[in-house]
């Protein structure tokens, strides 16, 4: 009688496991309370999951269900988080939570998110009505930054004669010292060029906010925040820089996106 007991009593702590995970709530999100949910819209998961609306006064919250059975953070997922935020953001003013916000379920949604954040997420939603984010990603033109570097800085262009058709082992230092002189050069490009986007822009959009390079050969990455009234005169302006650019930088708007860069809701420091 032991041996099934022990299995019995295993096979229902596992029951109880299971059911203790499928209950949680997956948030991607704040919207306006009267949003209405297209029925197709789809989240994270394996098959995805159908979004939901939880409502509580004049906010709402974009939730699917979801079973931790697994670590969050394959690439699917994350390009799901996004999508829909990003397809929100088209539409409607949104509140981006940080991937992998999750609540104990729907009651946890409203008592630890809606509920005490309400008045602070109505007053963000208000101030993004009829405003857009966009990202501008500038890359520089490989060989012509680099020839910018070498006609600039002797000491750079007298390496790379030096280096010139000799073996690798044999100019390793060289090497070395001139890669760290472009590397520094170009990142000065970067923040001169960054300094001249922002000047340009910044007069059209309600707030700018500079990231990080994500590549070496990055001339500008900036994320804006545009009155969608504005947006053609934002664009125009754009164009003129690259126009200005041309050859040298080649230049991409990307967006409208969710308000990452201007957002801080509880649910992304948490």
């Amino acid at each position: 009688m032991a041996g099934p007991t022990e299995k019995t009593g295993t096979a229902g702590s596992e029951e109880t496991a299971r059911q203790g995970r499928v209950g949680n709530s997956y948030v991607y999100g704040v919207v306006p309370a009267d949003v209405e949910l297209a029925p197709e819209a789809r989240g994270v998961g394996d098959p995805p999951q159908p979004i939901k609306l939880i409502r509580h006064g004049e906010v709402a919250a974009l939730v699917s269900d979801i079973v931790l059975d697994r670590p969050l953070g394959r690439p699917d997922d994350l390009v799901a988080h996004q999508r829909l935020l990003d397809d929100t953001a088209a539409e409607v003013p949104v509140l981006p939570f940080r991937f992998g916000a999750v609540v104990t379920g729907p009651e946890a949604v409203v008592e630890e998110l809606l509920g005490p954040n309400h008045d602070a997420f109505v007053t963000a939603l208000k101030e993004l009505e009829g405003r857009a984010e966009y990202v501008v990603k500038g890359r520089y033109v490989e060989r012509v930054v680099i020839g910018e570097v070498l006609a600039e800085n002797p000491e750079a262009e007298r390496l790379r004669e030096e280096i010139r058709g000799r073996p690798e082992e044999a100019t390793w230092d060289a090497r070395i010292q001139l890669g760290q002189m472009i590397g520094e050069a170009v990142a000065a490009k970067r923040d001169a060029d960054t300094a001249v986007l922002v000047e340009a822009v910044a007069p059209r959009c309600v707030a700018v906010a500079v990231r990080e390079p994500t590549h070496e050969q990055d001339a500008a990455h900036v994320a804006v925040l545009v009155e969608t009234g504005r947006q053609a005169e934002f664009e125009e302006v754009l164009d003129g820089l690259g126009e200005r650019w041309a050859g040298r930088v080649d230049l991409r708007l990307l967006g409208p996106m969710a308000p990452y860069d201007f957002v801080t809701t509880r649910g992304q420091g948490e």
